[in-house]
């Protein structure tokens, strides 16, 4: 009997587990366009204009401006994120590849293993200084192809 319930409490604590990951926090920042976290740079993500079936790689796009909204040019950055709720990080490796003016650069490399709650963590360091912002996004409903 005490295997029994060992059992019971395990599936319900995994199950339990599973159901608070699938939902996304109702007041979850899905904004793709904010300041960085000390206010140095203005920073917009673009994803692609199709969205990415799962395990798809896509390529999205990073603008980078000051706070008083010039396009930076320059800049360096490092990717990282993952899923809060799962407690893991990207797939891949995605980094910035390019410059493409304006303050615009190409993030390649990016892809989502599963529908849910992902962060998009950029660590950026250019000529006004070092700063980071992190993005919020849902992937509800891949691509189908």
């Amino acid at each position: 009997m005490l295997r029994n319930l060992t059992a019971l409490t395990a599936v319900t604590t995994l199950a339990a587990l599973l159901t608070g990951c699938m939902t996304p926090p109702k007041d979850l920042d899905l904004s793709l366009a904010k300041s960085s976290a000390a206010g140095v740079y203005r920073v917009a993500l673009v994803p692609p204009a199709q969205a990415p079936a799962i395990n798809q790689m896509h390529s999205w796009k990073v603008k980078l401006a000051t706070a008083d909204g010039l396009p930076v040019h320059g800049a360096k950055f490092v990717v990282d994120g993952g899923m809060p709720q799962h407690g893991h990080g990207l797939p891949t490796q995605p980094r910035v590849t390019r410059e493409m003016g304006d303050g615009t650069y190409a993030l390649d490399g990016m892809k989502f293993s599963m529908t849910g709650w992902w962060e998009v963590k950029l660590a950026i360091d250019g000529p006004q200084g070092a700063d980071k912002v992190t993005f919020n996004t849902v992937v509800a409903n891949p691509a189908i192809r």
